[in-house]
């Protein structure tokens, strides 16, 4: 299992881990590793061992086999060291909700050692990423679900640190809250940060994410770039959203060298186009459609294409939570 970027430095090694609640085995031999600067995707359904594996990488669980490296420290023999270089936002968080937001966020750097100017600072600078800082002496107990999200993730910023843990982040946000996070992910990863995220939902990290890892019942399924992961499903879908007579842009595109198929989709204005980019050019299927006439809206890989390579790997039915 690789990675794009292998000359860059790894900042997260999992090896063979294994771990059992009583009877049930929630990992069975989980296997990855992560470069720095990637946003990672860590999907599985519910139940494949998510959760168990976050826990054990943000050091609140020890694993019972395997190795687990963060930055080249061992998350059991250097688990202070570790601790200093994450920040783990989870699922269901409590927060102190009498506590203003800056109060909360002054909290957490005088716990991570920071004296009151450097706190200050780092303060204002989370609340402007995070799009609080008007909010900064509102109550916390007075936030919507979207602003305690983005505290939340201001206050694992806090420290500065190299790795983001975060749990379901767009856990019970409304759309237009879920693409404001997504934003912000977009600024850390141009930040340097190394992020991971956990979810259950791959369509909600298509478009952010660089890599991913997909379990299921606690073994490892995919690990690799997001074009790795289009790729077991075969031939490469784009969809084509364009103008223009649609009969015969089909005909002409369908003519072309590695053109597999191509459906006209909604209303003659969009084309769902399957080929082999092994033979066929993206900038050969672009200039043929604005030769027969097209005007082009966008040209895009088919996002579904990942939640069908999501659906091929994972197996059906109900998993021990």
């Amino acid at each position: 299992m690789t990675e794009m970027g292998e000359n860059r430095k790894l900042a997260i090694e999992v090896h063979d881990l294994r771990h059992s609640y009583k009877k049930h085995q929630a990992l069975s031999g989980v296997s990855f590793q992560i470069h720095e600067g990637s946003v990672h995707g860590f999907v599985g359904p519910n139940g494949a061992g998510k959760t168990t594996t976050l826990k054990i990488l943000a050091t609140l669980l020890k694993p019972q086999h395997g190795s687990v490296r963060v930055f080249g420290h061992d998350v059991v023999q250097d688990c202070k060291q570790v601790r200093r270089i994450i920040g783990f936002m989870p699922d269901h968080f409590s927060m102190y909700r009498q506590m203003t937001v800056f109060e909360y966020l002054d909290f957490f750097g005088a716990a991570y050692g920071l004296n009151m100017d450097q706190r200050n600072a780092v303060i204002k600078d989370v609340l402007e990423l995070t799009d609080m800082y008007e909010r900064r002496d509102d109550l916390i107990k007075g936030l919507s679900r979207g602003m305690e999200q983005r505290v939340s993730l201001a206050r694992v910023l806090v420290h500065d640190p190299k790795v983001l843990f975060l749990d379901e982040p767009a856990s019970g946000l409304d759309p237009r809250a879920r693409i404001e996070l997504m934003d912000i992910l977009t600024t850390l990863r141009e930040m340097g940060k190394t992020v991971f995220i956990s979810s259950h939902i791959l369509s909600e990290l298509g478009d952010l994410c660089d890599s991913f890892t997909i379990i299921d019942r606690g073994e490892t399924k995919f690990c690799g770039p997001r074009a790795g992961l289009r790729a077991l499903r075969g031939n490469a879908t784009y969809i084509l959203e364009a103008t223009g007579h649609a009969d015969e842009i089909r005909e002409q595109l369908e003519a072309l060298e590695g053109i597999d198929s191509v459906k006209v989709l909604e209303n003659h204005a969009q084309f769902r186009i399957r080929f082999d980019d092994r033979s066929a050019d993206t900038n050969a299927i672009l200039s043929t459609a604005i030769a027969a006439g097209a005007t082009i809206v966008s040209f895009a890989p088919d996002a579904a294409e990942l939640q069908r390579a999501f659906m091929d790997l994972t197996s059906p039915g109900v998993r021990e939570s």
